[in-house]
């Protein structure tokens, strides 16, 4: 079955589940910890209901979407993407330093991608990049920069200016919170260990010259074994076709690149070991399992660089370069200001840290 049978088919989901094991033939790894939580651990109902299992988180669904968009990157720390998403659009936050442009972060690094004020709040021509979008998206502004209506006709302009400009952002999903504008993520991911048991073990830090206010503290550590670690990667197709329908919004070639970009990303997270966290290494165990509504199926042949070419009338000049003032950007807060930010509720700190 090709990427177009699937996504043509009335099929809803697509679900890929992938068994992982520690590199190195070791049993312990280092799940995810909450704050004031820590690790977690909840029983599960296993097949049958009659019995329970403890399952582990080792990743959450945002957890994951990091991990995926890390995979689109050159390597390492690069802001560069992967060779195989040459001309794939996105948008650099973008600084002048010394009268050289210095890139500070893109959508693929940036926790909230295209809604990030990394992005809204920098400069894009003659106005805001937000204002920019406000207007491409066919917002009709009721009170400046506080309430703002659109007409359900107006969704396949939002899903084309993003597509343009960003389809990460559509893979992931982002929350344009002042817009009021929220959409859901095509790929979610869950990460967890079955049969899972807590490794507690302690650690130290020496201060040899009293040069620190630590001391010399004892600290706990806890690690986790599981009998099965799978990561499940579900793929929204009904999403994924709602984003254009007959000559509004995006054509088929555009979200058949938004299905083959999704499922590149999880082979490229799986086919190598892959570090979640400095405790947390692992590898594929077995073959990926694919899932089409309760179908197995065989993986399909993806051509992504072949989709990418495409859909490149449909691009805008990557990367889009919105450019925020370094006087603003590095500015030191106040402490008036620390404790206004500190004591509200941010526009970012509405959508999820992912």
């Amino acid at each position: 079955m090709t990427t177009l049978e699937i996504l043509k088919s009335k099929k809803h989901c697509l679900t890929l589940k992938a068994v992982l094991e520690p590199v190195g033939g070791t049993k312990r790894f280092q799940p995810a910890g909450f704050p004031e939580i820590g690790h977690v651990i909840y029983k599960s109902p296993v097949e049958g209901g009659e019995t329970t299992e403890d399952v582990c988180i080792i990743d959450s669904a945002a957890s994951m979407a990091n991990h995926l968009e890390t995979v689109c990157l050159a390597g390492g720390e690069s802001v560069e993407l992967h060779e195989d998403l040459t001309g794939l659009p996105y948008v650099a936050c973008v600084t002048k330093e010394r009268e050289v442009d210095r890139v500070v972060c893109t959508t693929f690094t940036e926790g909230h991608r295209l809604a990030s004020d990394y992005f809204l709040k920098g400069t894009f021509g003659e106005k805001t990049f937000r204002e920019f979008l406000r207007e491409k998206m066919q917002l009709k502004k009721l009170t400046k920069d506080k309430k703002y209506f659109f007409y359900p006709d107006s969704w396949p302009a939002i899903y084309e200016t993003i597509f343009r400009h960003d389809p990460n952002s559509l893979v992931h999903g982002l929350l344009f919170a002042r817009e009021e504008i929220k959409i859901s993520r095509v790929l979610t991911a869950h990460h967890e260990g079955h049969g899972a048991r807590r490794v507690p073990s302690s650690g130290v830090k020496f201060d040899r010259l009293g040069k620190t206010l630590s001391g010399q503290p004892i600290f706990s550590v806890d690690e986790e074994t599981a009998e099965r670690i799978v990561a499940t990667f579900t793929i929204d197709l009904g999403l994924i076709r709602s984003y254009g329908r007959g000559e509004a919004g995006l054509p088929e070639k555009s979200k058949l690149l938004l299905l083959e970009l999704a499922l590149w990303k999880v082979l490229q997270l799986t086919g190598r070991p892959f570090r979640f966290r400095s405790g947390c290494h692992l590898k594929l165990k077995d073959e990926i399992l694919w899932d089409l509504d309760d179908e197995k199926i065989e993986s399909p042949a993806i051509d992504l660089k072949g989709r990418i070419a495409e859909c490149a009338d449909q691009f805008a000049d990557s990367p889009t370069k919105v450019f925020y003032s370094a006087s603003e950007l590095y500015r030191v807060e106040s402490p008036k200001e620390k404790k206004l930010k500190g004591g509200g509720k941010t526009e970012a700190g509405e959508s999820e840290p992912d």
